[in-house]
């Protein structure tokens, strides 16, 4: 058995809808490129993605919905039928071949699927997977196919396992919960940016599923410019709490690197710090309850040069047990992708002393999401 696999191809990288959209692959590139250079990542690790099927992708999506997108890919649906199917928006725009290339980043996720569930590796990582938005017959939010819903519903069908979803993307993880709400053979765990002020709106904590489901949805919506401390004490809680009540075989775990103080689309105060200890956590209580069976996607993530090759390499690292880095990031990296890059990169693997100027609210911030964490619980803590 493989200790871990590394999921892509080249093909993944076809997920692209324009030069200055900023759901940008070159992300895939840069973190592999990372990895490479510390050593981390070697060619045997590495297994291609291959294309979901339409019989896959409708464990999740409508056939209407799968047929709009493959004519959406060769120029024949019009804009108004488009609009009904969110494509051809300015969130999710058409492109060429777009059929394609988002069966291929869910097929990367069963794959993913594949090896750990037959043993053949105990984790797996498609950092091109976690597009959480996507519905069953509705492209938002940049995410065409929903690949962490198809798999979930793979992994039921096919290995009747029962499956934890945790998603740390900034944004509510919505397509997902509402593709599970009344399973209750799914748990859906959602760490995010309050829906007051950032897109999707969703996940209160109310929202904890439905008939049989009910109880096995849990939404924790963190205030704007939470820090570290008040990120991780709920993460660190309620992930032990929610694993030992819902007990899962597998963990699927969405890895949005969108939290950090320096993506453009957030207003969170994480740092690297963050992802350090998230996928520690998810590899903790994987072996602990799960016999070790851990699934990881990627998602958001919009600062691509100075965050999140930095967190997904951290991902990786951890399945692996490398000892997670510190000091500076390789030279060579650094010189390699500098002149590329808009902005300044971050030499380090920390971020660096002062990254942002102190938060007056702190202490109501943190004591906001230390109530909003009890209620979050309630289920769990009063069963």
């Amino acid at each position: 058995m493989k200790h871990a696999v590394f999921v892509f191809s080249d093909d993944q990288l076809g997920y692209r809808f324009s030069e200055t959209h900023p759901f940008n692959q070159k992300r895939l590139l840069l973190t592999i490129d990372l990895l490479r250079e510390m050593n981390a990542l070697d060619a045997a690790s590495v297994v291609p993605a291959r294309i979901a099927t339409d019989e896959e992708l409708m464990l999740a999506h409508d056939p209407r919905y799968i047929e709009a997108v493959k004519k959406a890919s060769r120029g024949e649906l019009s804009p108004e039928a488009g609009e009904g199917f969110g494509i051809g928006t300015e969130d999710t725009p058409i492109f060429e071949n777009m059929h394609e290339a988002s069966a291929r980043l869910v097929g990367g996720t069963l794959t993913a699927a594949d090896y750990v569930m037959e043993g053949k590796a105990q984790h797996a990582l498609n950092l091109g997977g976690g597009l959480h938005h996507g519905f069953r017959g509705k492209a938002s939010g940049f995410c065409i196919y929903n690949d962490s819903s198809v798999a979930i519903n793979y992994i039921k069908q096919k290995y009747g396992a029962r499956v934890l979803y945790i998603d740390t993307d900034a944004h509510h993880g919505d397509g997902v919960q509402w593709c599970f709400y009344d399973d209750p053979d799914v748990c859906t765990v959602s760490i995010h940016e309050t829906g007051r002020y950032l897109f999707p709106g969703t996940g209160n904590i109310n929202e904890r599923g439905n008939g049989q489901g009910y109880g096995t949805s849990f939404n924790f919506p963190i205030d704007a410019f939470t820090e570290d401390e008040s990120f991780l004490d709920i993460y660190r809680t309620s992930m032990r709490e929610i694993v030992e009540f819902f007990k899962p075989d597998v963990i699927l775990s969405q890895n949005g690197a969108d939290a950090h103080y320096l993506d453009p689309l957030t207003h969170l105060s994480s740092t690297m710090k963050i992802y350090r200890e998230i996928p520690k956590i998810a590899h903790e209580l994987a072996h602990e309850f799960c016999d070790g069976k851990w699934i990881a996607v990627g998602g958001g993530g919009y600062d691509i040069w100075r965050v999140v090759p930095r967190a997904w390499s951290l991902i990786w690292m951890e399945m692996n047990n490398v000892p997670l880095p510190e000091g500076p990031l390789p030279q060579n990296w650094l010189d390699k992708w500098q002149p590329e890059s808009p902005v300044e990169l971050i030499g380090t693997w920390d971020d660096p002393d002062g990254l942002y100027k102190p938060i007056p609210r702190k202490a109501e911030i943190t004591d906001k999401n230390a109530q909003m964490m009890e209620k979050a619980l309630y289920i769990i803590r009063n069963k």
